[in-house]
């Protein structure tokens, strides 16, 4: 894939001066990633396979923690101590991010995919949830030390001159450490935590044995029963349990980055060495956490150019790499100085299928030229509805062609819509695939990040822009490989008008007027449910 050069920087998209030089074909670690990454895949299905009892001691450890979390929470509840439905999703809210840190790497991972689903989630327990990113407390010091000295094969003081003590963060699977090395660079090496492997094998027997009991029981769940749920968040996490997958997926973003000239987005280097199952050093880089919109306003970084760039490079990368970074959210990128955005945390990262990529690129073209009739098409190429659904019959049942402004409803028909679309989705098999679900998950988080960065961008014209920029980068590829002639394309936003909701006559609307919209959408339908 790559051609080995005199600098990393003809092939990659790296900060200006490295502390090393990267030159992939001659790396080890990145050699042995493809196998790890397919054995990981074909270890899913054992994960979760049927059994009569699961890893017992971890269930009671399970029912113990979250019981001692809800129970409080019900009584309270029950004699009618909260004032308001928030103070009691709040209260609810900390003390299953308490019991969840208890639990470990498993549960915390789930609290972060939870904390990046603004909007789909009540903001108390998305902004609990948020301390799971990189506020979950550490392990020891003797700890760490001895899994870098285990892994490594050497005393600490043999690579490193230097290495902090106090983590500059602790998640889920991994903490992180400034350290020097012995030559003088300056770097952050990732930590696993000892026990994670075990740990999260275990939970995934005891999710996959607990979740045929879930069906029905859990709303959030609507959408995807329980068992599939588990499938898609087994074939997540295993990929994070090995590093070398990791500093592998870093040289891929960064090589796909950079053939796609996007220039605004770098990558940490990996050290060409110093990456093994439980250990990742990479290059120290500093920058503005991306939630702090002031001090970048205040540095004169244009935080609307940050987010529009944000937009346009993951699209990108989806569409016509098949690659993209699958855990988007405020704790795994930052700012710098000079407006650029650096990636963080390559654990999770989104591959597309050859088959898969040109139905995203369908569903992506169709959502332009309001062919709804190919959207649908590409949902279930995509593997979201089985391969024998009738197209125009789902059409119909969920009133695709007949779009509604949401707010011209009240609370009660609101309601009714959401659970008429939730019914028909479950007739039909509905559910969620893995890269899909990485899709949808980012493209929440950008949606929430507007709101911070850029509230009076204007979507609609936006969309427009990034429609005409992908015709003039990629048209000629693009409409080959679909099939099509370049004159058949006629560019119409009213599907995607009808997805945000408002009519396709509207040609302008800021995202601060669409969070308007959703705020009145949500009090409507939460008065009716409290009544």
């Amino acid at each position: 894939m790559y051609v080995s050069s005199s600098t990393d920087l003809e092939w990659g998209n790296f900060s200006p001066s490295g502390p090393w030089v990267l030159n992939p074909n001659s790396i080890s670690w990145s050699r042995v990633a493809v196998v790890l990454r397919s054995s990981a895949q074909r270890e899913v299905p054992h994960l979760i396979r049927s059994r009569r009892l699961p890893p017992v001691g971890r269930l009671a450890t399970v029912v113990r923690h979250l019981g001692w979390a809800l129970l409080p929470w019900f009584y309270k509840k029950k004699r009618g101590q909260f004032k308001t439905p928030e103070e009691s999703r709040a209260y609810l809210s900390l003390r299953l991010r308490v019991a969840i840190e208890k639990l470990g790497a498993t549960y915390i991972k789930l609290a972060q995919i939870i904390s990046s689903g603004e909007g789909l989630f009540p903001s108390e327990l998305v902004d609990e949830f948020k301390r799971c990113r990189d506020q979950v407390p550490a392990e020891p010091w003797d700890t760490v030390q001895n899994i870098v000295e285990q892994d490594l094969g050497s005393r600490l003081t043999d690579t490193f001159s230097s290495f902090d003590k106090t983590p500059l963060a602790a998640a889920s699977i991994a903490q992180v450490h400034r350290a020097t090395l012995n030559s003088g660079e300056e770097v952050v090496v990732k930590v696993q935590r000892p026990t994670v492997s075990t740990l999260v094998r275990k939970d995934l027997r005891v999710m996959a044995w607990l979740a045929p009991f879930m069906i029905g029981r859990i709303k959030i769940a609507a959408l995807a029963n329980p068992p599939a749920l588990v499938e898609l968040f087994a074939e997540t996490i295993v990929e994070e349990l090995d590093f070398r997958m990791e500093a592998s997926n870093m040289v891929d973003i960064a090589a796909m980055l950079h053939d796609l000239n996007q220039d605004a987005y770098l990558v940490p280097r990996p050290h060409p060495s110093l990456v093994t199952r439980r250990i990742l050093v990479m290059e120290r880089l500093q920058g503005f956490n991306f939630d702090d919109v002031e001090g970048m306003q205040a540095a004169g970084i244009d935080t609307e150019e940050v987010i529009k760039t944000g937009m346009i490079s993951f699209m990108e990368g989806a569409l016509i790499h098949g690659v993209f970074h699958g855990d988007l959210h405020g704790g795994n990128l930052f700012v710098l100085s000079d407006g650029r955005t650096a990636l963080l945390d390559f654990g999770i990262v989104g591959r597309l299928t050859q088959t898969r990529r040109l139905a995203f690129m369908r569903l992506m073209l169709s959502a332009t030229t309001n062919d709804v009739k190919g959207q649908v098409a590409a949902l279930r190429d995509l593997g979201a509805l089985p391969r024998d659904t009738d197209i125009d019959a789902v059409i119909i049942d969920l009133r695709l062609d007949q779009p509604i402004d949401p707010t011209t409803l009240n609370g009660e028909e609101l309601v009714q819509e959401v659970q008429r679309i939730v019914k028909s989705l479950l007739a039909y098999g509905a559910k969620l695939p893995k890269e899909l679900m990485l899709y949808v998950k980012n493209m929440v988080f950008l949606d929430g990040a507007i709101a911070r960065l850029a509230p009076d961008l204007d979507i609609i014209a936006e969309l427009t822009n990034i429609t005409m920029l992908f015709t003039q980068r990629h048209g000629e590829k693009l409409f080959k490989e679909l099939g099509m002639a370049a004159s058949d394309f006629q560019m119409d936003l009213s599907s995607v008008k009808a997805s945000l909701g408002v009519d396709e006559s509207v040609d302008s609307l800021t995202y601060r007027e669409l969070q308007q919209r959703r705020e009145l959408i949500q009090k409507r339908m939460k008065e009716h449910l409290t009544r």
